[in-house]
Order: C-alpha cells, then sequence, then structure tokens
C-alpha cells in the first residue's frame, strides 16, 4: 500500500495494490474508489485532501511488513 500527496491539487491517492484500476466509482463527493477489471478494489483518490483527512499524523499500528518513507 502506497500514500501520494500531491499538493498541487491538495489531493491524497492511497493505492492499495500494484494492479491496474479498470473503473472508477464516485461514492461521495470527491472521494473515489478505483477498481481492477475483476472488481477487486485497488485505490482511493481524495479531492480536498486536506479539508477532508488529517494529513499531518499519520500512526500505523500492529500493521505487518516493513515500512518505507520517501520525500519524494
Amino acid at each position: 500500500m502506497r500514500l501520494n500527496y500531491y499538493p498541487e491539487t491538495d489531493s491524497l491517492y492511497i493505492d492499495l495494490s500494484e494492479r491496474t484500476s479498470a473503473e472508477s466509482r464516485e461514492i461521495s463527493e470527491g472521494i473515489i474508489l478505483d477498481y481492477d477489471a475483476e472488481g477487486q478494489l485497488v485505490g482511493i483518490d481524495i479531492d480536498h485532501a486536506s479539508k477532508k483527512v488529517e494529513l499531518k499524523k499519520l500512526t500505523l499500528s500492529k500493521l505487518p511488513g516493513t515500512l518505507e518513507m520517501s520525500s519524494v
């Protein structure tokens, strides 16, 4: 899973897998879910993210695997 914030558009994209999106559905104003060809959720796009989610703090708890940080 990867979280990408784009300050120029104030959008947050959450990649849930590396599969390609085939369909998108807006479930609420500015909240778009992306699905692959098999109907599996692969990503979440949040427009105007700074007004909808707390971007200044990220807390991870009991997640299996490794944590990678990138500033690019």
